[in-house]
């Protein structure tokens, strides 16, 4: 048929092969592939429509994540729940959402290690105390005025 069905079926049949030897050391790997329902992969122009619907409406949430980076808004979560709309029909999405959540598991162990979390802490309280003291600075030199005119 195509290369994302070829695809998924060899990952079937890798994954059918460790369960039957009882292999279960091997890790289990995500299908990839399209999750249209199977009426919609039996026809190939429904199939292709259906590839175009969910493509474009992944494209207006990215596009809505990007828009909300600069302004106001959870963008880096709307790309994201954009590219989950990608990744149920497209492989490159499920790749490239797969590899995100690998990093960020990576990143988040990392970050709960007690010499990061240590460092962090002290560079914080370092960062905090030289933005007090700036403060202290500029309070004591020019002092708080207020916009309007309160003597009158």
């Amino acid at each position: 048929m195509n290369a994302e069905s070829d695809e998924r079926a060899g990952a079937a049949a890798t994954a059918a092969r460790g369960t039957a030897t009882g292999d279960v050391t091997a890790p289990a790997q995500p299908i990839l592939g399209s999750r249209a329902p199977e009426f919609v992969k039996r026809r190939r122009t429904l199939h292709l429509s259906w590839q175009v619907g969910v493509f474009i409406v992944g494209l207006a949430v990215v596009v809505a994540g990007v828009i909300m980076l600069p302004l106001p808004g959870p963008g880096w979560l709307v790309i994201f729940a954009g590219m989950a709309i990608w990744a149920t029909e497209f492989v490159w999405a499920q790749l490239v959402l797969h590899w995100t959540k690998r990093k960020v598991t990576e990143a988040a162990q990392r970050a709960l290690d007690p010499k990061v979390r240590r460092r962090n802490i002290i560079l914080t309280t370092v960062g905090l105390v030289i933005v007090g003291v700036l403060c202290a600075i500029y309070l004591w030199k020019f002092g708080i005025m207020m916009p309007w005119k309160i003597e009158q």
